[in-house]
Formats: C-alpha cells, structure tokens, sequence
C-alpha cells in the first residue's frame, strides 16, 4: 500500500478524504472518528518507504537489566553486520546490560542487533552505522546516560526523542529500556483501503506531535488498522502508538506512529502499563 505524497496539509484538505492525525484507529471506533494522526510505518531498514509486510512471528527476548558502570575492556575488534563470535557475544551482552535490546547473545550480528547498536550509537553522540570500530568500542567501555527530556517527569514514564530517533523507558526512576524507533515521516499522504467494509480515502500530516500524553489501550499480536498492520500496539495519543514494525529505518518513515523492532515491541506490554505518561520531544532534521 504505496503512499501517494502530496505537496502539503492544504493539497490534503481538498482531497475529499477522511484528514488523520495517528496510525491505528480504537477498538470499536471508524477511522473518521478516531482522531488519528499517522499509520503503521512502511519503510525498510536502508529507509525506502514501501508496504508493511503482514503477520509474522516475532522473536522473543529476555527482559533487559539495569545499566551497570563496572569498568570494563571492549574486544576492540572491528565488526561488520554479518560477523560472528565471542567479540559479538561480548557486544551483544555489554548492550543488555546497558539497558539496550540486541536479541539473544547468540554471537551473531544481525538486524536485531543492529537496531540496538544504532539506538546506543545515538544515545553516545556517534552517527548510526552497522560498523563496529573504535569510537562505538570505547563509548561501549565508559557509556554516556540518554538525556533525560522531562526532568520532573514521574518515576515511572516513557520519553521519546525525536530529534535523535530513541525511546527511553524509565522504571522507578532507572532506565529500563532504551530503543531505536522510527516516528513519523512528516510527508503528507493518501491512501486509498478497504475499511469497514467499504472503499475509503485517507490523508493525513505523518506528523508525530510532541507534548505530554499517557498510555491507553492497546491489542496484543497483529492489529489491523486502517492503513496496515502494528504488532503490539500501545496508544498514548488518539491513533499514535508505540508498535513493532517489520522495518524501522534510521529516518523518520511512519504515518505518525512510533515504530521500533519486533523484540521490543514483543517485552514492551510487560514493561509499560495502562496510564503511565509519555513524552515527546524534539523534531528530527534530515540531512
């Protein structure tokens, strides 16, 4: 389901479609009336927008640990996507313990743990890539903490940074989780689905607003919404949620939405309960 990209919000409001603002409309309510800004994200990992894949299994994942601070030696090996060893166990196990999700330490180095990796390279102030050499090694070795965006936020709260393309999950006052995601793109869309039953129009900003809002409800597995499939769902702002995506590009790619891989959507319902707040803050500025 391509998106048809328009020159502006004024292109769409002519265009005789439903206007959203989310990705996925509440149980029970039709897409006109859900108040929506965005759609379940599309684009793969190298960033090209394109349709959401269906139904798929997602992998399962430990929970991760709180961050430690024990000194420690990296293997300063340089890794490239694709490597295997007792250097990526090591990488994949110092990511955990940090807070980040890299999939099992099976010392494989493949998409799961590449989001991972990314998440942390941002957080220490490193553009993203799939290589590890020194700079990622020795960040690895003395880690910088994610800037706190709400510094009298409750204990308990997810911040999502647009600007740097992260969601921090705090428990109890300690970072919990810290991911790699994918917002919205900020392109101005149509899309042409059946919903309903019938065949409707929708057109919408691909905008994740920023402000303060709290989780609502969610669905478990694959939901359906009116522009594609988001695995794991949890609303926090009309139809924006946090989901897993088949794809979660470096880029901004969404209808709105916040994208992030499948084995953190797979632990995040477990960690993120109904009510808790969320923050957005930031916007992203592409090259």
């Amino acid at each position: 389901m391509g998106a048809r990209r328009l020159p502006g919000v004024a292109a769409l409001l002519t265009a005789g479609a439903v206007v959203l603002t989310g990705c996925g409309a509440q149980a029970g309510t039709s897409a006109a009336t859900a108040g929506i800004t965005g759609a379940p994200n599309t684009a793969g990992t190298g960033g090209a927008a394109g349709a959401e894949a269906g139904p798929a299994k997602a992998p399962v994942t430990a929970l991760v640990t709180a961050p430690v601070t024990a000194p420690v030696t990296a293997p300063r090996k340089t890794l490239k996507l694709g490597a295997k060893g007792t250097s990526v166990t090591w990488l994949q196990r110092r990511l955990a313990a940090l807070g980040y999700l890299p999939g099992k330490a099976d010392g494989r180095y493949g998409g799961t743990t590449l989001a991972a990796v990314w998440a942390f390279q941002k957080v220490n102030g490193i553009a993203p890539t799939s290589t590890i050499a020194r700079r990622t090694w020795e960040a690895l070795e003395q880690p910088k903490t994610p800037k706190v965006l709400v510094g009298n936020g409750k204990p308990t709260r997810a911040e999502v940074n647009l600007t740097k393309q992260i969601m921090v999950l705090y428990v109890d006052g300690q970072v919990r989780l810290i991911t790699h995601i994918s917002s919205g793109s900020g392109v101005p869309y149509c899309e042409t689905t059946t919903w309903q039953g019938k065949e409707q129009r929708f057109c919408g900003s691909a905008r994740t607003p920023t402000g303060d809002f709290r989780t609502t409800w969610r669905a478990s597995g694959w939901h359906k919404s009116y522009l594609g499939q988001l695995y794991n769902p949890i609303f926090f702002n009309g139809g924006i949620a946090f989901h897993g995506a088949l794809s979660v590009p470096l880029s901004p790619a969404s209808h709105g939405c916040v994208r992030m891989p499948m084995n953190v959507a797979e632990v995040l319902p477990g960690l993120l309960g109904k009510g808790v707040p969320v923050h957005v803050r930031g916007a992203f500025r592409r090259a």
